[in-house]
C-alpha cells in the first residue's frame, strides 16, 4: 500500500515520519496540522497526500510503523532462551525501559495514540492494540518452563490472571497519564509496582 513512500530515499522518509510523529504527539489527532507536518518535513502538501491518501491513513501508518520498530528492537534484545516465566517478564520490563530511553518520541506518539479520543481513529487504534496484545503475549510465552507452576491450578487460568493483572496495571497508568498535562507516564513507578506484583504472583502460582 505504501510502496511509493518506501521508494523514497531513507533520509526523506525519516523527515516525513519524524515531522508527523512530532505533530501528532504534540497536538493530538484532531488538532494536528498537515500544514505543519509538510513545513517541518520540507515537502509540499500535494506530495504528502501522494504517499498517504489522507490524514487518517498517515496516522494509522505511523502507529503501525512505530509499533514495528519497538517490536523489532524488543525481540532483538529479549533472551527467549530464558525459560523461567517471571525472569522473562522482568527482562521485558527492563527492555521496555531501555527502549523508552532510545526512542522517546516514538513511545510518546504511541502513548498519545492509545489515549486518543478522536472518533475518526479511536476504534481503529483500539482494534490494533487488542491484536498487538494478543500477538505479543503469545510470543513472549513461547518456550516457558510451565513445570514450575503449581499443578493443582489450570495453567491457562494462571496465565490469564497474570495477563489481566499486567493489563490492568497498564490501564491504570494510562488513565492516570490522561489526567495530567503532557500525559507523562511514570515508567519507574510502573517498574517498581510490576516487581511487587511479580513477587506476589511467584509466591501464589509457583510450586
Amino acid at each position: 500500500m505504501f510502496s511509493k513512500f518506501f521508494s523514497l530515499e531513507k533520509e526523506k522518509q525519516d523527515r516525513i515520519i519524524n515531522a508527523a510523529i512530532k505533530e501528532f504527539a504534540g497536538n493530538g489527532y484532531d488538532k494536528a496540522s498537515t500544514n505543519e507536518i509538510v513545513k517541518e518535513a520540507g515537502i509540499s502538501k500535494g506530495l504528502l497526500f501522494h504517499y498517504f491518501q489522507n490524514k487518517k491513513q498517515l496516522f494509522l501508518f505511523l502507529f503501525d510503523h512505530s509499533i514495528q520498530i519497538i517490536s523489532d528492537e524488543f525481540y532483538k534484545k529479549i533472551d527467549l532462551r530464558e525459560t523461567d516465566f517471571f525472569a522473562r517478564m522482568r527482562q521485558a520490563v527492563m527492555i521496555k525501559m531501555e527502549l523508552l530511553t532510545q526512542y522517546p518520541e516514538i513511545f510518546k506518539f504511541v502513548e498519545e495514540a492509545i489515549l486518543e479520543d478522536s472518533k475518526e481513529i479511536k476504534a481503529d487504534i483500539e482494534n490494533k492494540t487488542k491484536q498487538l496484545n494478543a500477538s505479543n503475549f503469545g510470543k513472549i510465552y513461547e518456550g516457558i518452563d510451565f513445570t514450575k507452576f503449581r499443578d493443582d491450578i489450570d495453567i491457562q487460568k494462571i496465565l490469564k490472571i497474570i495477563t489481566w493483572s499486567l493489563e490492568k496495571l497498564s490501564d491504570e497508568e494510562l488513565a492516570k497519564a490522561k489526567l495530567v498535562p503532557g500525559h507523562d507516564i511514570d515508567y519507574s513507578s510502573i517498574r517498581q509496582e510490576a516487581e511487587e506484583y511479580f513477587e506476589i504472583l511467584t509466591k501464589v502460582f509457583y510450586r
